[in-house]
């Protein structure tokens, strides 16, 4: 069967809800579909006028008429403002039939609330509500997620997508706050471990971050490539061999002293925490370095920038106040045998390396890393373009 791609839309309510880890945990767990792309963005009266038209020429439908309707009103801004919308870009065999099962259908009559399941992510966060007098008048309406039925379809909807998509920022400012100077960003990297096989285990963890009540602000599907983990795990060499090294060295003079049976003099054991214990301790710094873009240092040259890895990451980034404070609170000690329980690294780490997920630990850290990976960027548009 031909691979083809399709998206998923999840509306301004649903990501202002802080519903987002919940509907890709679905998309992730019971798809076999990569999520090769994902961007934030705030649609335009224009788009979303086109958009909802060339959903209500596609058939007379109630579903579709109302999902017409939903876009033009909800999409568009309002007041003045832009509504953060987030699209979710899926490859693999028959990707609209399998996104459409899990989205689930809308329901065309009233159903009583005790028939209702939570099977499909509409299920669970869509509502449609009847008039209990009117059964035919629908007094509110959220469908929470939006994807096509047909890969015709899909491909229509994403050539627009990406047109409109050209040029945007990946990060999306729609809103004024009372005091600017309180607000901060933090960039989270969900790291490769994440990304082995899918599972909800990426939407749990941003499940877990919205406890924060930060807003997100950009995401990416993102494939460091070996420069950029090099430029973002740089200071973590010194102080893997500050903290490391020694220990490293004694385990090592330990173990010659018990094989040839007689204790080493101070010069070498000296000796050996500087070189052995800062190599093994430099060794740790390229394990990390390989785990993040799926490439060792030394292997190879140091590669572009733009040249990208072998393994896949997701990056967001949260806006707020203290959102540097209140994202490192929920992640969890770098060590998760030490991170405090209901914490990211405490419920998904394996060991120092293996920690599940990144965050910045200062808004100058914030800057270099954004800068590194090029955050306000997004080739999600592109991406489009050289599937379809």
């Amino acid at each position: 069967m031909a691979i083809g791609i399709s998206y998923v839309f999840v509306t301004p309510y649903t990501v202002a809800k802080s519903r987002t880890g919940g509907v890709l945990s679905r998309l992730l767990s019971r798809t076999d579909l990569e999520l090769v792309g994902a961007q934030i963005f705030a649609p335009d009266k224009e788009f979303a006028d086109t958009y909802a038209e060339s959903l209500r020429e596609r058939a007379p439908q109630n579903q579709l008429m109302l999902l017409s309707d939903y876009v033009k009103h909800y999409f568009a801004p309002s007041g003045g403002r832009p509504h953060r919308t987030l699209l979710l870009l899926f490859k693999g065999e028959n990707p609209c039939e399998q996104l459409l099962n899990v989205c689930g259908h809308l329901y065309t009559k009233h159903v009583e609330v005790d028939a209702l399941v939570g099977e499909t992510i509409r299920d669970t966060y869509s509502d449609l509500i009847f008039d209990v007098h009117d059964p035919d008048e629908v007094r509110y309406f959220e469908p929470a997620v939006l994807t096509p039925r047909s890969q015709e379809e899909a491909n229509k909807d994403l050539k627009l997508i990406a047109d409109f998509l050209d040029g945007k920022e990946n990060l999306v400012q729609n809103v004024v706050y009372p005091d600017p100077s309180k607000i901060e960003r933090t960039l989270v990297i969900i790291k490769p471990d994440n990304w082995t096989q899918n599972s909800s285990r990426p939407g749990a963890i941003i499940d877990m971050f919205s406890r924060t009540g930060l807003r997100i602000v950009g995401i990416k599907v993102h494939r460091f490539s070996l420069a950029e983990a090099l430029d973002v795990y740089g200071p973590v060499e010194s102080v893997l061999k500050n903290k490391l090294a020694e220990n490293f060295g004694k385990r090592a003079q330990s173990i010659l002293e018990r094989e040839f049976e007689f204790k080493l003099s101070n010069d070498m054991s000296e000796l050996i925490i500087n070189k052995f214990g800062c190599e093994c301790a430099s060794n740790q710094f390229h394990k990390i370095v390989e785990f993040m873009s799926g490439k060792r240092p030394g292997d190879e040259a140091i590669d572009d920038p733009m040249q990208k890895g072998t393994v896949k990451c997701m990056i967001l980034v949260y806006e707020g106040e203290n959102a540097i404070g209140k994202i490192r609170d929920v992640l969890g000690s770098t060590d998760p045998s030490q991170a405090r329980y209901g914490t990211v690294r405490k419920e998904f780490g394996s060991n120092v390396m293996v920690n599940t997920a990144h965050a910045s630990d200062s808004m100058e850290s914030f800057e270099r890393e954004a800068k590194i990976v090029r955050i306000n960027n997004n080739s999600l548009s592109l991406i489009i373009r050289d599937n379809l």
